[in-house]
């Protein structure tokens, strides 16, 4: 998970935790293909001019996906030239942080939420949104509800 209104946001911001948030994406996005060791070094300082450092959690990335892994998280979590807005995306990051659950995301998350310009309010909705999602799915699932009536039911084919 997001906290870029400028260029300018996504240094400071990045600086102070905001990769932690994706850290959980960083450890699951390995490329198909091995990076080169210029790859990695590229990455690796593209991420120092970045964040104004290297976390350390970075470091123990396998070398081979961090190229692919960084590009994608500055193409969509870290970049203001997406369709969800910097806080939208901060916020369902949280939500899904809250549920899966991750104690990092969830720090990392907030943090960047409220950089973001989300309230407390909206944060506290955001949680209470995926446990709602959560709730149902278990009882929509577990009670085995007929899918083409669910549909149905709830107005759609």
């Amino acid at each position: 998970m997001s906290v870029i209104r400028i260029v300018s946001t996504v240094h400071s911001c990045l600086r102070s935790a905001s990769l932690l948030a994706a850290a959980g994406v960083l450890a699951t996005m390995l490329t198909s293909a091995p990076a080169s060791a210029d790859d990695y070094d590229a990455a690796i300082k593209d991420i120092q001019s970045t964040m104004g450092g290297v976390p350390g959690f970075v470091k123990q990335f396998p070398k081979a996906g961090l190229p692919g892994a960084w590009a994608e998280v500055k193409a969509i979590e870290l970049s203001d030239k997406t369709a969800l807005s910097p806080k939208v995306k901060s916020l369902i990051s949280l939500a899904v942080a809250a549920q899966i659950p991750c104690s990092y995301c969830i720090w990392s998350d907030t943090e960047n939420a409220k950089r973001a310009g989300a309230t407390d309010e909206e944060i506290q909705e955001a949680v209470t949104m995926t446990a709602l999602t959560r709730h149902w799915s278990t009882i929509f699932n577990g009670m085995q509800v007929d899918l083409a009536q669910f549909k149905k039911d709830m107005g759609g084919e």
